[in-house]
């Protein structure tokens, strides 16, 4: 008992000042999961989701408890969890976090182990426009969070507005942007997420006083605190909370062909039949929205194929899905008034209105407009209609475009509420209604879906964001490491940046070998940008144009590697750019740090983001030594070192002990063979043993993995008294049919040939490469026969 009282008292001291003094502690009950505490202005609903994740609501007294999520998708289950009475306070005791109530004053705390996490400050209060939950912190953490911004990866000390908005050509600094989140997270990996729809406001201790403020104009006073042994555990829970990202179709991985935009079927076909002539791989085009209308303002709405400009639009898909290359179509919400299908959308009811229930019109760039009410059943069948025509001409993907929605009036009304009462989860429930659409329609085909605006929780849809219409400069590209890093730690791991920057026309050389290089390393390579300058390699000069091409011939290289990145994203919610602290969380010289990020776990990228650079620091994170991709060069880890830059390639360094799947060349992903494989093994003497992964499955289907419809090749080393052992076998599942794969093993940094080479016990040649300091061993990787190779190395 003493032990307990000691933790809420350390628990009430640790975590600051006790919430607002006007509320008094009446009774507590704990009832099938749920801990019911009765206040004199309300009550407090808690609920252990897990270990990890503990769910709190405030019922304000008169208000009825809403129990809808736009977020959560993970049932509560009954955990070990025990009330305890300590002294003056209760406990809500889990293996893992515990909720501390404090009678008098009244206050919630949350721990984790025994170790404070955060606790309730004023708690819920409701002010003359705004509803706020405050909490306490510590005056040493860092912040993270609040979705896509270009403010350095530290926020505190920002009130970060929740309303998403285009912020057209941002560059270095931006506190607005397409696609909010109503998360925290700090670096003492905990998480809060604010479980709420409407617009607001996100305090991150902006008056430094130690202090995190939610602030809504209404809804939910829900959330969840959630926690983690490491950053990868805590993501790991919050996706578990909110849902994982299913696999993309495996094509996604590789290069796109997009403009703003092309204007004809003859444009379109040339772009492709261009591409194949130079030999640079291609699996998708894009066409923005002159596929429906011949300019830029007056025709959003038609949602049809323009048959002056592009004549035989099924015939084209064909032909371009015989040559391997998807077509994604843009898409927006709004019916313009001067569209085609005007009248059959206020016939057939599906815009949002206005208070007496009629189409709300409102004028913005693109013309005087009503917006799809998807939150009307008619209004969601009718733009799934549409989008499943596209899809049975053979389609393949949807680019969902101005899904802020990019105007909004606040006087406009969708089927559900307020335009400010749904704003924030428009994209999400837009995207929504495209995967539930696949998942009826075309259960066989896993969707792709573009877009730029969503909320929480919006992974689960496989939606796919990137980071708005960036200005085409250096600036411009400085930002996109740092947004990328920060959305994967909140669950959206495909936040991507159009190639070359959007916006502008600066055409540097320099700037756009840099952005592309740069693609190599980011979960979708898409180049796009406005006319004034190309956005395809193609159309560049031929020095540009073969750098460009190196690049997007190493992103097909990586595939096999990719695809395990996407595939450790969609089982455990694992971003595929991970920023150095997840490596050294006790660093504090890496809690700001964006210009060096890991690719995956054994890739280390430092993208070139100046101009003119001949050389750049970078930071090896330790534990492990460190190999230049391109030179075999080794690096320390835990040092900061100067490394020369030159135009082939931005910094990219292996991590000792990895094993590196690569793919033979290929001018489309439909050209991957997965039998036909190059493994690369760093050697490295410190690292006595390693193992790693590579996941494989047909690339098209959902739900292999949950449907045991996948192959498993696993990767083992050992090194001990100058013997090098390593072993690769295949785990198969029932519902997979594999193949012996060819493989090529080369083993990297061997500084003299080794004395012998046995595979399975047997001796054979040895092939080493005296300057390049490796060994060559092919061999046949058959799915039911594991191979061990042994080396026995010279001293």
């Amino acid at each position: 008992m003493k032990h307990y009282i000691l933790i809420a008292f350390l628990l009430t001291i640790t975590l600051g000042f006790s919430q607002n003094h006007n509320r008094t502690f009446q009774s507590i009950a704990y009832k099938n999961n749920v801990l019911k505490i009765k206040v004199n202005d309300g009550v407090y609903k808690i609920t252990p989701f897990s270990e990890h994740i503990m769910e709190t609501t405030f019922i304000p007294e008169g208000e009825v408890y809403n129990a809808q999520s736009h977020a959560v998708v993970l049932e509560p289950k009954p955990i070990q969890a025990k009330l305890l009475n300590v002294g003056e306070s209760y406990q809500l005791r889990t293996e893992g976090i515990t909720v501390n109530i404090q009678k008098q004053p009244f206050q919630i705390a949350y721990s984790y182990k025994g170790k404070p996490v955060i606790s309730e400050k004023k708690g819920y209060v409701k002010n003359d426009s705004l509803e706020t939950i405050q909490f306490n912190l510590t005056k040493d953490e860092v912040l993270y969070g609040g979705g896509a911004r270009a403010l350095g990866m530290n926020r505190r000390g920002h009130r970060l507005e929740l309303y998403n908005r285009a912020h057209y050509g941002y560059e270095t600094h931006s506190e607005l942007m397409n696609y909010t989140m109503p998360i925290v997270m700090s670096s003492n990996t905990y998480m809060v997420h604010f479980d709420n729809a409407p617009i607001g406001f996100l305090d991150l201790d902006s008056n430094k006083d130690n202090t995190l403020t939610y602030e809504t104009i209404s809804g939910r006073k829900t959330y969840q605190v959630i926690v983690g042994d490491t950053w990868t555990n805590l993501i790991d829970n919050y996706t578990d909370l909110t849902g994982k990202q299913p696999l993309p179709p495996r094509w996604a991985l590789g290069n796109f062909s997009s403009r703003f935009g092309y204007h004809s079927q003859k444009e379109v076909e040339a772009t492709v039949q261009k591409f194949r002539d130079e030999q640079i791989p291609l699996d998708a085009i894009i066409i923005d929205i002159f596929w429906f209308g011949k300019d830029i303002q007056g025709h959003m709405g038609n949602l049809e194929f323009l048959k002056d400009s592009f004549p035989n639009p099924t015939q084209m898909i064909k032909n371009l899905k015989s040559d391997h290359v998807n077509t994604i179509l843009v898409s927006e919400p709004f019916v313009l008034t001067t569209s085609k299908r005007w009248e059959e959308a206020v016939e057939k009811e599906v815009l949002a209105t206005d208070s007496v229930g009629k189409p709300f019109t409102y004028d913005f760039y693109f013309g005087n407009t009503g917006l799809i009410d998807i939150y009307n059943p008619k209004g969601k069948t009718w733009f799934w209609d549409i989008y499943k025509g596209l899809a049975d001409m053979g389609v393949t993907g949807i680019w969902g475009d101005l899904g802020e929605p990019e105007v909004h009036p606040s006087d406009l009304f969708h089927a559900t509420g307020t335009a400010d009462e749904v704003h924030n989860t428009y994209g999400h429930d837009w995207a929504r209604l495209i995967a539930e659409g696949y998942k009826a329609d075309f259960p066989n085909q896993r969707p792709f879906i573009l877009m730029r605006a969503g909320y929480s929780g919006s992974q689960r849809f496989g939606m796919i964001p990137w980071s708005g219409d960036v200005n085409r400069t250096w600036g411009g590209l400085q930002s996109q490491p740092e947004i990328a890093l920060q959305m994967g730690m909140q669950g959206l791991g495909y936040m991507h940046s159009d190639l070359g920057g959007f916006a502008g026309n600066l055409q540097d050389p320099e700037l756009y070998t840099r952005w592309l290089q740069y693609g190599v390393f980011q979960p979708i390579y898409r180049p796009h940008a406005q006319e004034d300058v190309p956005a395809e390699p193609i159309f560049w000069d031929e020095h540009t144009k073969a750098l460009a091409k190196k690049a997007i011939e190493l992103r097909y290289k990586l595939l096999p590697y990719n695809y395990h990145l996407s595939f450790q994203n969609h089982k455990n919610g694992t971003p595929l750019m991970r920023p150095l602290f997840f490596e050294e969380s006790d660093n504090q010289n890496l809690v700001d740090y964006s210009v060096t990020y890991l690719w995956g776990d054994d890739l280390l990228i430092s993208p070139v983001l100046k101009a003119g650079q001949t050389s750049q620091e970078v930071y090896f994170p330790k534990g492990s030594n460190w190999f230049d991709f391109y030179t075999d060069a080794i690096f320390k880890g835990g040092i900061t070192k100067t490394v020369a830059l030159n135009t082939a390639s931005i910094p990219t360094f292996v991590r000792g002990g990895a094993f590196l799947s690569m793919a033979k060349p290929m001018q489309s992903t439909a050209e991957y063979d997965a039998t036909n494989l190059e493994v690369h093994y760093y050697f490295d003497a410190e690292v006595e043993q390693s193992d790693r992964e590579m996941y494989n499955d047909n690339g098209v289907a959902p739900n292999t993995y949950k449907g045991d419809a996948y192959e498993i090749v696993k990767f083992e080393s050992a090194f001990k008294n100058d013997i090098l052992k390593l072993s690769l076998k295949t785990e198969v599942m029932t519902n997979y049919d594999s193949k012996t794969k060819n493989v090529e093993l080369i083993v990297h940094n061997l500084q003299k040939q080794p004395r012998y080479l046995k595979i399975n016990g047997k001796k054979v040649k040895i092939n080493w490469d005296a300057n390049l300091k490796t060994i060559v061993v092919p061999f046949d990787l058959d799915p039911t026969q594991p191979i061990e190779i042994k080396i026995k190395l010279k001293k």
